[in-house]
């Protein structure tokens, strides 16, 4: 039956992407209009680990992967979403209404491997066709599987930006809704539940890490930023908080 539903094509993946003119200002990453850079569209709002290291291991934070502003660099961000579709709930149903809770769980799972490996088959496309930046990349399975290419994307709600509500300005950018059916909760979960979403550094340095704790100071900044209140901000970020 699981094969029967891979055949027949009755899952509908979606996916949508956009790469932006883009510059870091701080911790926040400003999108622009257009290449001219004169007007802000949004911004993106990135944590810094405050974790103490030695003098020759900087905290990190995503901003600093896209040249800043000052630098007169002109830079790029990218993001993306792409879902399995909302077939799976009727597929699902199927199952359930005959009892068959191991399919059913079967059927989660493969919705959620395929979600999975279209934003794999998105970013490799995007590293060499559409962004371009690795246009000779040749890479093994094992290469893939152990990400050895140039770039990453991280998602909202993940170690390296473990914020989720980023995800609401991220699917606005991309009007997510309207081009790949995929909506937000108002706590910022995607469905269909077989979805990923997330942003594209192409930066040769970029990798995943983890923001950590975090101190006041940066709570009280992040607030400032996202222009939202100190509250709000101790919410979105409890779970980065001593």
């Amino acid at each position: 039956m699981l094969k029967d539903i891979v055949e027949q094509g009755r899952l509908k993946a979606h996916a949508v992407f956009g790469l932006f003119a883009a510059n870091s200002v701080g911790d926040s990453v400003e999108i622009y209009t257009d290449e001219t850079r004169k007007r802000v569209l949004t911004s993106f709002h990135m944590l810094r680990q405050q974790m103490k290291k030695d003098a020759s291991s900087p905290n990190l934070s995503l901003a600093d992967y896209i040249a800043s502003k000052e630098s007169g660099v002109a830079d790029y961000m990218g993001g993306f979403a792409v879902t399995s579709g909302d077939e799976l709930n009727h597929i699902v149903a199927e199952f359930e209404k005959q009892h068959d809770d191991y399919r059913a769980i079967l059927a989660k799972a493969l919705a959620d491997r395929l979600a999975e490996a279209l934003a794999e088959h998105l970013h490799e496309r995007v590293r060499r066709e559409y962004w371009g930046y690795a246009p000779n990349e040749k890479l093994s399975n094992d290469d893939l599987i152990k990400e050895n290419y140039q770039g990453i994307p991280p998602a909202p709600g993940y170690p390296a930006c473990p914020e989720h509500s980023e995800k609401r300005t991220l699917f606005d950018l991309l009007q997510a809704e309207q081009n790949a059916g995929i909506t937000l909760t108002e706590h910022f979960a995607m469905l269909p539940a077989s979805s990923v979403s997330g942003f594209y550094f192409w930066h040769p340095e970029s990798k995943y890490f983890g923001i950590g704790k975090i101190a006041d100071d940066q709570v009280q900044d992040y607030a400032h930023r996202k222009g939202i209140s100190l509250t709000q901000a101790k919410r979105l970020l409890s779970a980065n908080q001593d």
